[in-house]
């Protein structure tokens, strides 16, 4: 009973950080856009330049690895791979944005969308990609075949990615600070979005430095 426990907490909690590493990635790219295009000025006067958002999708990416490993357990499946419903959920996310929604579909993921639709639809497609992500290597053997070529090409520079990964997780800290600041002097910026940026950008920190303190790059194999 314990040890079933174990397993399927280690991959609720490796789906949960897969899922926040792709909340990270869209929140950032919103942020990121309204930046560039809209010349916004992000979380004044704390935060020295909105382009230092970049460190938190580069965060995210790296620590997607750590978190798939983490998920490397037995847990059996429910008629069909989990990658199975990973797709369904996608075309059903799709589906709801185009139908529900006057969102051009990529909108909800290349802008900072505030409508409820578009986040609903938003949070069902990541959970639908999160799902694929966890049983990418079941997709196919060509897949899987291609993703040890990469993971052995990675492998050779795992210390720079090691070191990388430490220097932005410094930076995602530094950002993360300033958000928290930023809302706690300013009523206005209390709102529901910033407090998930908040939640999104202490995992993506927390996961970044508890795998640069765990070596667990430098373990790749």
């Amino acid at each position: 009973m314990v040890n079933a426990v174990l397993v399927y907490g280690k991959k609720l909690l490796s789906l949960a950080l897969i899922f926040n590493s792709l909340l990270s990635i869209t929140y950032a790219i919103g942020l990121l856009t309204g930046v560039y295009i809209s010349n916004w000025k992000l979380y004044p006067p704390y935060l020295i330049n909105g382009s230092l958002f970049w460190a938190m999708i580069l965060t995210s990416i790296i620590n997607i690895l750590p978190a798939i490993k983490l998920g490397r357990v037995k847990t059996g499946r429910l008629w069909f791979h989990h990658y199975v419903y990973g797709f369904l959920v996608m075309f059903l996310a799709v589906v709801f944005l185009e139908v529900s929604s006057s969102l051009y579909f990529l909108n909800p993921f290349a802008e900072n969308i505030t409508s409820l639709t578009g986040n609903v639809g938003r949070f069902f497609f990541l959970g639908g990609l999160t799902l694929i992500l966890d049983d990418f290597t079941d997709i196919s053997a060509r897949l899987r075949s291609a993703l040890n070529i990469v993971k052995s090409r990675v492998y050779r520079g795992k210390r720079i990615i090691h070191i990388t990964q430490c220097l932005l997780g410094i930076v995602s800290l530094y950002v993360l600070l300033c958000v928290s600041i930023y809302v706690t002097q300013n009523p206005q910026g209390g709102t529901l979005a910033n407090f998930i940026l908040i939640g999104s950008l202490l995992a993506t920190t927390f996961t970044a430095l508890v795998s640069v303190e765990r070596k667990i790059w430098l373990n790749v194999a």
